[in-house]
Parts: structure tokens; sequence; C-alpha cells
């Protein structure tokens, strides 16, 4: 088990990632290509775009407004 470990830190992975691995090439089942992590580069939407929608304080108040006296203009 410490050899397993000291394997698994060598090369940077977990030891489930390593076992899971041995198991895998064991079984002959072909094991995932790891993923290169990586940072994300922000913002990931691009200040130029225009938002699709226009919304401002006033449209907010007025639909909230819209809704109270739907709600409580039957009651």
């Amino acid at each position: 088990m410490r050899a397993a470990k000291a394997r698994a830190a060598d090369r940077g992975e977990s030891l489930k990632d390593l076992v899971n691995r041995a198991l895998a090439h064991e079984l002959g089942i072909p094991s995932a290509p790891k993923r290169k992590a990586g940072r994300v580069r922000l913002p990931l939407v691009a200040r130029d775009a225009a938002p699709a929608v226009l919304v401002t304080n006033d449209d907010i108040a007025s639909a909230l407004e819209s809704e109270d006296i739907e709600r409580y203009s039957s009651s």
C-alpha cells in the first residue's frame, strides 16, 4: 500500500486514480484520457456583446405592480 501511495504521489495523481487505472489496465478496459486541468479566462461573455433583453428598474417595478394588482384585485 505504501508503494502504491508513493507511486501515485510521484505521478501527481490520487491513490484512487492509480488503482482505477491499474484495474482498467488489468481488465483490458481503455482508461479515459485525463483532462488537462486549466484555468478559465474571465469574462466568459465578451463585454462587447449587447444584452438580449434590456430591463430597467421601472420595468421591474411595473411588472411587480401588475402582479400585485392581479393577485389582490380578486380578493
